[in-house]
């Protein structure tokens, strides 16, 4: 099994897969997803984590899964977990 070291940002993966394709700015996404257009746009710029609200609307939105865009958040956040919290000290459990 092969972990992904450098995920990209649900927000990137929105922006370059998505919106950019559409020629679909944010502000016109969260207007179709009726939610505040600084979700979105904090969402693209990488300054937020992606909700499993705003997971659900792009899934419904996008034809794709919840499951799908909370993915990309989570291997987002295990990968920036993994760079900051050191587990050094701790010694695994033996098998008995």
């Amino acid at each position: 099994m092969t972990l992904m070291k450098n995920p990209s940002h649900p927000g990137e993966v929105l922006s370059e897969l998505y919106l950019e394709p559409l020629g679909m700015s944010p502000i016109a996404l969260a207007k179709r997803l009726h939610v505040p257009r600084t979700r979105i746009e904090r969402l693209v710029k990488g300054e937020t984590a992606l909700t499993v609200d705003t997971a659900i609307r792009l899934a419904k939105f996008f034809r794709t899964t919840p499951e799908y865009w909370m993915n990309l958040q989570r291997a987002w956040d295990l990968a920036r977990a993994r760079d900051t919290i050191d587990v050094s000290d701790i010694t695994p459990l033996e098998a008995a």
